[in-house]
């Protein structure tokens, strides 16, 4: 079976850090986007960063540049959210999501102009609550 499995959310103070990770089961990363978006209550689903696995290049929604970093293990076939100084708008149900032969910056375009997206994979979602 084709999957997402996340794991790393959690609660944390304002400040503090959290490491979110993806694994891919089923399926290799080798050509695909794999990008992290986010959806508090009560608003749109929004992009956070986004990794193109075979190049490594990254981007990232300008809320989270300079605190998030996204990087990718291709041994163990995962892609880590690094998430410093939080902030308690980070507050929200994560997810991990991989698009088939697209890159990192087209997927983030994509999110913002099509916030329900169906991509092909994803996780199943990991909460994220950061207190003031």
């Amino acid at each position: 079976e084709v999957q997402l499995v996340e794991s790393g959310g959690g609660l944390v103070q304002a400040g503090g850090s959290l490491r979110l990770s993806c694994a891919a089961a089923g399926f290799t990363f080798d050509t695909y986007a794999v990008g992290w978006l986010r959806q508090a209550p009560g608003r749109e689903r929004e992009g956070v960063s986004f990794i193109t696995t075979s190049d490594d290049k990254t981007y990232y929604a300008d809320s989270v540049k300079g605190r998030f970093t996204i990087s990718s293990d291709d041994s163990k076939n995962t892609v880590f959210l690094q998430m410093n100084d939080l902030k308690p708008e980070d507050s929200a149900v994560y997810y991990c999501a991989a698009e088939r032969g697209v890159t990192a910056q087209a997927m983030y375009y994509i999110t913002r102009g099509s916030p329900r997206y169906k991509y092909d994979v994803w996780g199943q979602g990991s909460q994220v609550t950061v207190s003031s």
